[in-house]
């Protein structure tokens, strides 16, 4: 397929010709690339395409090279196919994700057709980010699972989240060694967040990364939803939170930004004329935010032992989840 990418670039944008092209990154294990195309004779200047080509034998990081890893990878690209199709479109400005102009399946490759965010306004990448910038980030999230509060999200996954704990059988067999508490209280934990009553549609995979930023920092848009899929909006935000603050910031800012993406997401949920109770909702997802926090440090703990996020922060929230899981089998 990889010969006929040119060919479907210019099938879809109706550009004159490709005047270059850069590879931006490859994927992850070896599963493709992420290619920039700059166009002539084109209503715009340049497209991005991602091209899903699994290999005949992964290169994991962390060697976790199994067939279970290499069906999650596929299913996760049918996932985003999925979500570009049916479900993009749905985001406006406040949320804003490239558009995509097509997708072409054979066999176990596609491509992805998308605008270049870079073109629209969204040319910066951090590594780190300032307190504007981190709140432009909780507001997309904000944003995004407002847009998607009770949406079924077939096609998509039935639980979002690369690290769910259904998608993560190896990783849950070496935390019984690591953590036997923790290993323990894993479906636990996991049915707290299941048994939600305010469902939405979560990214899935909301590190900094993944966010795109204005020139000035007072805007993002997001990438990469292999991961999108049913939750709650903590799940993200706990995720998000932990790929861009240390420690020492998480626990000294947490509750203000929490405070700065439930008002945001209040906001975005009354722009949508919903008649839900957001007092409810809000003390639902607040109370699961340690639960979500200790759901990601669960799957940390089995998929990477010496990984530098396992920390005291972490640590302290996940005994307070298993403290309550314990008390409440008791009363049970």
């Amino acid at each position: 397929m990889k010969d006929r990418i040119p060919a479907i670039v210019l099938k879809y944008t109706q550009a004159r010709e490709i005047a270059a092209q850069a590879v931006l990154q490859k994927l992850w294990s070896g599963y493709g690339s992420i290619v920039r195309y700059r166009l002539l004779g084109a209503e715009i200047p340049s497209v991005i395409v991602k091209h899903v080509s699994p290999p005949t034998a992964a290169d994991h990081p962390r060697g976790w090279n199994t067939d279970i890893s290499h069906q999650r990878k596929l299913r996760s690209y049918a996932v985003e196919t999925a979500w570009y199709r049916e479900y993009a479109n749905r985001c406006g400005a406040d949320c804003r994700v490239p558009h995509c102009l097509a997708v072409v399946n054979e066999g176990d490759e596609v491509a992805m057709v998308l605008e270049d965010l870079d073109a629209v306004g969204f040319p910066v990448r951090k590594q780190s980010v300032s307190e504007s910038e981190l709140i432009a980030c909780l507001s997309w999230l904000a944003h995004f699972h407002a847009s998607f509060l009770s949406v079924s999200g077939d096609g998509l996954w039935a639980c979002g989240c690369y690290w769910h704990l259904e998608t993560r059988p190896d990783e849950l067999k070496v935390l019984a060694d690591e953590d036997p508490a923790l290993w323990a209280a894993a479906e636990a934990i996991d049915l707290k967040l299941k048994a939600s009553p305010y469902r939405t549609l979560v990214h899935g995979d909301a590190k900094l990364a993944n966010f795109c930023f204005s020139q000035n920092g007072e805007s993002v848009a997001a990438v990469d939803f292999q991961y999108v899929g049913a939750g709650v909006g903590v799940q993200d935000v706990a995720y998000f939170l932990g790929s861009c603050l240390s420690e020492q910031d998480c626990a000294r800012a947490e509750q203000g930004l929490l405070d700065v993406y439930f008002t945001a997401l209040r906001e975005a949920i009354l722009l949508r004329a919903s008649d839900l109770d957001l007092d409810a909702l809000e003390a639902n997802w607040r109370a699961l935010y340690p639960v979500a926090w200790t759901d990601f440090h669960r799957f940390l703990k089995g998929w990477s032992p010496g990984h530098w996020k396992i920390n005291s922060y972490s640590e302290q929230l996940a005994a307070s989840v298993l403290a309550d899981i314990e008390m409440e089998d008791r009363c049970n």
